[in-house]
């Protein structure tokens, strides 16, 4: 069957950060099924998961510090383990981020999950070459950062690669690829590649499978879920929402809906505001893949419930460099919270918050108070300090929020302190307090040459995944 008479590539998404819902797979792997099995000959379907944002791997690597079998996402077991049999026995591979600092080790987990589920032994690929936190590559950092890397405690430092490996991987049999910072249109844009056989240089069709990807990605917002706004953007059955499956055809249209019998919506409006998510300029997406341009793309609900059709996207030359994250550790960060309830509760709040600033001298402090001002202020306190207190009715609750950074750890624990001793030092009537000490990771970002960064796959054998 030649690539234009192929039918569209069903490709489901399970996970739109790790820490999101472990359920979530399951309803999107029984409507991949049922799809397959009343769907075309030479039909195929792909199960994604992302699980990495900005500072994941940075945590991962901590972990892996303590464990050199850790270092891979945390609830893997928890979101592969009820839906692996029956993918694998049905023909959906799988393709994931959730490797993070740890491919190899995650992809031994998943063999490991395979052989107590009484399946056969799952071909699976790792994909590597993002990782550049080692000293090997210390030189190539600072080659791009300049002076700023001096002295820095890196944690992490990686490429945000991109579809090929993944393809490759594919291509070779992989069932299940395991990769850590791949750019995340990527892992539909991989197995789309792999799928219809497209050159790494078709621009225009990497462009509107990349921004398939881009709506997969971000998991249940496409569905209803960030998009919900009560009385204004009514989202039915959100306590079950639906996560997305795309079905993409052989020059990169998609058309994106959900998991059958779930809660949720997929509207224009709901694909619009994902579309336009984390994208800064709509003429230049920027991905290792290529350059998508959505400024003439076209959003429109199909005939049905929950399909919605995206064309008009263009790809253009992709980019010359990688862009590459490093995390270093960045000293600590002091929080404290306290509530005052009641007739004067803002007020009394305030007070907390002036005994703080002078018991604590020498810290800049973030102040909120919880109920009155916080997301919308600033870490000076300039828009707490002119905004007029809310009038008091007696009947409000504030919670005073402290917070502040320090290199060294005793200053930063002085905060714990001070807010804890508030019960008794007043002012009245505070409650509730809670403190933590957290230890802080900064990044900074860089481009790299894509020839430094050499990226690979590997198809691991037995011996491998023992």
């Amino acid at each position: 069957m030649t690539a234009p008479s192929l039918p569209p590539l069903l490709i489901g998404c399970a996970a739109g950060f790790s820490g999101d819902r472990t359920d979530a797979a399951g309803p999107v792997v029984d409507t991949l099924i049922a799809r397959l099995a009343n769907g075309p000959t030479g039909q195929r379907a792909f199960l994604i998961f992302e699980t990495l944002a900005e500072r994941t791997l940075a945590l991962a690597q901590l972990r892996r510090r303590d464990n050199p079998h850790a270092g891979y996402e945390p609830l893997l077991d928890a979101m592969l383990r009820p839906v692996l049999a029956r993918c694998l026995a049905h023909g959906i591979r799988i393709v994931s981020n959730f490797g993070a600092a740890n491919p190899r080790a995650a992809a031994r987990h998943i063999a490991r999950m395979a052989r107590e589920l009484g399946s056969d032994a799952p071909r699976i690929a790792v994909v590597e070459g993002d990782d550049l936190s080692d000293a090997a590559h210390r030189a190539l950092l600072k080659d791009a950062l300049g002076p700023q890397v001096e002295g820095l405690r890196v944690v992490s430092a990686n490429a945000y690669i991109g579809a090929e490996p993944i393809a490759a991987a594919l291509d070779a049999g992989a069932q299940v690829v395991v990769c850590g910072r791949v750019a995340d249109p990527s892992l539909a844009v991989g197995p789309a590649m792999a799928h219809f056989g497209w050159r790494a240089d078709d621009w225009h069709r990497l462009g509107r499978a990349t921004m398939a990807g881009h709506l997969l990605e971000c998991g249940a917002q496409v569905c209803g879920g960030y998009f919900a706004d009560p009385g204004y953007k009514d989202v039915p059955g959100l306590e079950a929402v639906g996560f997305p499956i795309a079905e993409i055809d052989a020059d990169g249209h998609c058309t994106i809906g959900k998991a059958d019998h779930t809660g949720g919506l997929v509207s224009e409006a709901t694909v619009k505001e994902q579309l336009l998510y984390e994208v800064h300029d709509p003429g230049a997406y920027l991905t290792p893949d290529v350059v998508a341009d959505i400024a003439e793309a076209e959003v429109r609900a199909l005939p049905g419930k929950d399909r919605v059709e995206l064309s008009g996207v263009r790809g253009h030359v992709r980019p010359s460099h990688y862009k590459v994250n490093v995390c270093h550790e960045g000293g600590w960060l002091a929080e404290g919270e306290i509530s005052y309830a009641g007739p004067r509760a803002e007020a009394r709040a305030r007070l907390a918050a002036e005994v703080l600033r002078k018991r604590l001298d020498g810290l800049a402090l973030r102040v909120d108070l919880i109920g009155a001002l916080s997301i919308l202020g600033d870490d000076a306190g300039r828009a707490l300090a002119s905004m007029p207190e809310i009038p008091d009715t007696g009947l409000r609750d504030v919670r005073l929020r402290v917070a502040a950074t320090h290199e060294d750890r005793a200053q930063a624990e002085r905060l714990a302190c001070e807010v804890t001793a508030l019960y008794t030092c007043g002012p009245a009537g505070g409650g509730g307090v809670r403190t933590a000490l957290t230890p802080r990771l900064n990044t900074l970002s860089c481009l790299l040459p894509r020839e430094s960064v050499p990226v690979r796959f590997e198809l691991l054998d037995a011996k491998a995944l023992a």
